[in-house]
């Protein structure tokens, strides 16, 4: 099992234990899982992320059995084909985009043109939706939420590119699956770091009513504990408790012409 949403890096808003690769591999390896996709947590935020990702990239080296690298894109920026295509270079299995936190809207067509281009270059595009809850937030933390209709938008845009969204609630995964057409979600699957167990059992009922092939493993390590979802998992009701989340591996990226 991968985690497909873990960062290295500071954050801006506040301390952040642990955020170094070393700790992030010890931690794989403890709770048994096979992998990680790492993105550089303070390139979220930069005007330029092409040098975090230069510094994510060489971070995770002495890793790379364990750790693959995710780089951040920005589709307006003007090397965006040159980041997507080193992104292809060094291994990359898909790209991290922060549309909400540039102010680009659903629909925009700087977004959907990186979704096209990382579709035929074969990366996911991954969206956050966000970071912290906003009553945690620090008041200078005044960036919003991904919307849901960010994703639909992407989702409906025949872009070809496969989404993985992270850091959804039930309610956004919900609003966004039921006002899609089959073959439209089949585009886009996501994580379950936002989801709770017991008592309220958010990912027993999605794993029941949308299936455990639209769900990957991902923590928000180090913003959260990877053993809050594996107990998520471990805790899930008799029906569901069998059923296996899908890998991201085999993620499939439609090539688009």
């Amino acid at each position: 099992m991968i985690d497909v949403n873990t960062f290295i890096g500071g954050y801006p808003w506040r301390h952040v234990p642990h955020p170094e690769p070393a700790v992030l591999a010890r931690v794989i390896e403890r709770e048994g899982l096979s992998g990680a996709w790492v993105g550089h947590l303070p390139s979220a935020f930069h005007r330029d992320p092409s040098h975090g990702n230069t510094e994510l990239v060489a971070a995770l080296a002495p890793h790379a059995k364990l750790l693959k690298a995710v780089p951040t894109v920005r589709a307006d920026w003007p090397s965006v084909l040159d980041d997507l295509d080193i992104a292809v270079r060094v291994g990359a299995p898909a790209v991290r985009i922060y549309p909400q936190l540039l102010g680009q809207g659903p629909g925009d067509p700087s977004v959907h043109r990186l979704a096209h281009e990382a579709a035929r270059r074969g990366l996911t595009v991954m969206l956050t939706v966000r970071f912290e809850d906003l009553r945690q937030r620090h008041p200078l933390d005044n960036g919003p939420d991904l919307s849901a209709a960010h994703v639909r938008e992407l989702a409906r845009g025949g872009t070809g590119s496969t989404l993985v969204v992270c850091a959804a609630s039930r309610e956004f995964i919900e609003e966004v699956h039921w006002g899609l057409t089959p073959v439209e979600r089949a585009r886009v699957s996501w994580d379950i770091s936002w989801l709770w167990g017991p008592p309220s059992d958010e990912l027993s009922h999605l794993l029941r009513t949308i299936g455990a092939g639209r769900f990957h493993f991902g923590s928000m390590w180090p913003l959260r504990l990877v053993q809050a979802p594996l107990a998520s998992l471990a805790l899930r009701e008799a029906d569901v408790a069998s059923v296996d989340l899908a890998d991201p591996v085999t993620l499939p990226v439609e090539s688009a012409s």
